[in-house]
């Protein structure tokens, strides 16, 4: 599996915080951080758009490194990513993830 697949299965490759910090683009991390505090009710700061993947050696947002309950669930277990996990079809905090990228559950498993 590819280092650039999140632990939840979410695509790092394509993810805004990441393209941000790659081309060190401040427009991208401001409508990113925009985007996210709606989407979190939450405050984000162009700041925090700088991530290298959260799989991979390097920068993370404040949220993927320390704060996703999915990504802290599955180092506690030693999983590199809940598709090593017998209880991902279970759980609801990737599941809800999988509910709104059904791609993401594809990427761990490789179906749907």
């Amino acid at each position: 599996m590819k280092n650039l697949i999140a632990i939840c299965g979410l695509d790092c490759e394509n993810c805004d915080a990441r393209i941000a910090a790659l081309t060190d683009d401040d427009d991208l991390r401001e409508k990113t951080a925009k985007a996210w505090s709606e989407l979190n009710h939450a405050p984000i700061t162009p700041e925090m758009i700088n991530c290298e993947g959260c799989r991979v050696d390097g920068i993370k947002t404040p949220f993927c490194e320390t704060l996703c309950p999915i990504r802290q669930c599955a180092l506690g277990k030693s999983f590199a990513t809940c598709g090593d996990c017998p209880d991902m079809e279970n759980c609801e905090n990737v599941g809800a993830v999988h509910q709104s990228d059904p791609e993401a559950k594809r990427r761990l498993t490789g179906r749907v």
